[in-house]
């Protein structure tokens, strides 16, 4: 993913090389308490004892923001104006009213990936020149047509991924706040809460063609709903993010893939909370961590992961390399689409911590857990398809039963402490599906 740097600079001068006068913005500052359209929301902070993003100061966002530094923003342009330039630290609340489309010119106008494609790329012409009958499949696409590809990416990524500064707190109003297109990007920012918004169609225009991922190739894309990067004190609560499922459409054989994940906390971020979201309907859930490579990681990536339901979440929920993830009170629920690949990925040096989580469909015991160059996961309190004790699950037993060879221990060397307590698995049952998601924030 390639990061936008000077978002909202680049789009005027965009529209006024093209002749266009950019729509005027009017990202309104309410008259503030009691004026405030949120009835106090932006200003509500992360508990004192809820999750790693609790920790040292705590994840506060823009509570402290001034009168004039709090917005209603409705559209693309309103939300650029009020996320400022890039490293404007100021406390700031933005509240979304309604749907803020990202997929939109500077007009208000929308548009599509016709817009964001390079005069020398289509995708009939990629396909054309990459496939593995004629290219072969010993090396990745390279040459004229894989250029204009990745020109009209970073077309796609400089119009539609927006960068959220520090001290900022980015709330819904009501129960039908959307954000659909483009990618949020949480980069080098501290200090930022994410509440009751809905996230969907933030499809990937020009996914690449790898011959070399797995054996028989991969079709990869970009662009999370949420990437936190580098980033600490991070709060997601009662979101909803819409995956859009397992596109049926292939090319060489392969699915052609064109949504990445939910949220991905990479690059050495850390103190990360994630509560009562709600994700439905991925293919690739969400990473905690980027790669085996990343050495910035040593140390970092502590989540928390509570009460969220993942709905139709084939794989990655999450995938972990290093970090200390306490998983606890989720649900997991497969009805319908897909086969369920795995829920949590033991990746290398994971300290994944799963208490009191349950699920519900046609999911394998043994495929609850997924080895991925890790040695450790430790569970209690896993549930599969009912609360009484016979649907208790040894998680990791039934793992190494399934895989020979392949077997994981308990040892995580790390237990949580930060947060208040696990409910009783009943309870998840009861409240998560209930209270889960945007619009149900209380």
């Amino acid at each position: 993913m390639r990061p936008l740097t000077k978002v909202i600079t680049a789009a005027c001068a965009a529209a006024l090389l093209a002749g266009a006068v950019p729509a005027a913005s009017s990202a309104r500052p309410p008259a503030g308490p009691p004026g405030d359209p949120g009835a106090g929301l932006g200003h509500e902070v992360l508990g004192p004892r809820d999750g790693w993003a609790a920790y040292g100061a705590g994840t506060t966002g823009g509570a402290s923001a001034a009168p004039e530094h709090v917005y209603t923003v409705s559209n693309r342009s309103e939300l650029l104006e009020a996320l400022g330039e890039p490293g404007d630290d100021t406390p700031r609340i933005i509240y979304v009213e309604g749907t803020v489309d990202i997929n939109v010119d500077d007009r208000n106008q929308p548009v599509d990936c016709t817009h964001f494609a390079d005069p020398e790329y289509t995708l009939e012409s990629y396909l054309a020149a990459y496939d593995p009958g004629t290219w072969g499949m010993s090396e990745r696409p390279h040459g004229p047509l894989e250029e204009a590809r990745a020109r009209s990416h970073r077309n796609q990524a400089e119009h539609g991924v927006y960068r959220i500064p520090s001290n900022t707190s980015l709330i819904g109003l009501g129960e039908d706040a959307r954000i659909t297109g483009g990618a949020m990007y949480v980069r080098g920012a501290r200090n930022v809460i994410v509440r009751n918004i809905t996230f969907a169609d933030n499809a990937d225009c020009f996914p690449a063609w790898d011959p070399l991922d797995g054996s028989a190739g991969n079709w990869n894309s970009e662009f999370d709903a949420i990437w936190v990067h580098s980033s600490t004190n991070v709060w997601l609560d009662h979101n909803t993010f819409d995956g859009g499922g397992r596109p049926e459409q292939e090319y060489f054989g392969r699915t052609y893939m064109v949504y990445d994940g939910s949220v991905d906390i990479t690059r050495g971020s850390d103190l990360v909370t994630v509560s009562w979201n709600h994700y439905d309907n991925y293919d690739k859930g969400m990473l905690v961590g980027g790669g085996d490579g990343h050495s910035e990681d040593i140390g970092r990536l502590r989540v928390t992961y509570h009460h969220n339901l993942f709905e139709n979440v084939m794989q990655r929920s999450p995938r972990v390399r290093r970090g200390q993830v306490h998983l606890y009170n989720n649900y997991y629920k497969v009805d319908k689409g897909g086969i369920f690949d795995y829920a949590w990925g033991v990746g290398l040096e994971s300290g994944i911590y799963a208490e009191n989580n349950y699920f519900e469909g046609p999911v394998d015991p043994g495929r609850i857990a997924h080895r991925w160059n890790g040695t450790d996961l430790y569970e209690r309190g896993t549930y599969l398809n009912g609360t009484s004790r016979r649907h208790l699950v040894d998680v990791v037993a039934e793992h190494n039963a399934a895989r020979p060879g392949q077997e994981i221990g308990r040892d995580v060397g790390w237990e949580p402490w930060l947060y208040e307590k696990a409910d009783p698995v009943g309870s998840v049952v009861r409240n998560v599906p209930r209270n889960a998601g945007a619009g149900k924030l209380r």
